[in-house]
């Protein structure tokens, strides 16, 4: 704790001083609460994402299996027939932070014979297109997670400042300079009296 002027005007500004920080305390503990729910919120659509690409996965099963075992495909994946072009995002801002917002995924255009490829190539196509989505909506959403929670940890921190050592320090310096304050005028009572007592002794002598 850095040493304080025991005077009036001091003790006027740690006052001022514990107002400021008592009023915007409450500012940044919404904040944070804010940051918390949102970040709660992305974490929950990111499970639900992730739930809906499994259940895509898993009704995919059987011609995945049936692409698996035959060997005539060769190289001829259908993995290769689809190619991210572009993620589109917009922005969005919460808390006073920017985070980038999921729009669309475009695909290049990837030319194949459908001679070469089992029936059910577009399908396919379609399917892993969306699996490439999904995983493009969940990167995004895990952005914004990372960009809340760096915001998160710096308004913690401020945070713990004021409650823990500005208001507690603002507090102890108004004591102090409020019992030095308290004492001199104590003293100069005393002083007057006993300067008072002197002249009326000498009056009297």
């Amino acid at each position: 704790m850095s040493k304080i002027k025991l005077t009036k005007n001091e003790q006027k500004k740690q006052k001022d001083a514990l107002k400021q920080f008592n009023r915007y305390l409450p500012t940044l503990q919404l904040k944070k609460q804010q940051l918390q729910l949102c970040i709660r919120q992305i974490e929950e659509k990111i499970r639900s994402v992730k739930k809906e690409q499994e259940e895509l996965i898993r009704s995919l099963d059987s011609w995945i299996a049936v692409y698996g075992e035959n060997p005539l495909l060769g190289e001829k994946s259908i993995i290769s027939l689809v190619s991210v072009d572009t993620i589109v995002k917009g922005r969005s801002n919460i808390a006073g932070v920017e985070i980038p917002v999921f729009e669309d995924l475009t695909f290049k255009s990837v030319p194949y014979s459908l001679y070469e490829y089992p029936l059910w190539v577009d399908e396919g196509i379609a399917a892993l297109k969306k699996c490439s989505r999904y995983d493009a909506i969940v990167r995004t959403l895990q952005e914004q997670i990372d960009l809340l929670s760096k915001e998160l940890r710096t308004t913690s921190q401020r945070v713990n400042l004021f409650e823990k050592i500005k208001i507690p320090e603002a507090k102890e310096n108004i004591r102090k300079i409020g019992i030095y304050l308290g004492d001199q005028d104590t003293s100069a009572v005393v002083r007057g009296k006993i300067a008072k007592k002197k002249l009326l002794v000498k009056e009297e002598g």
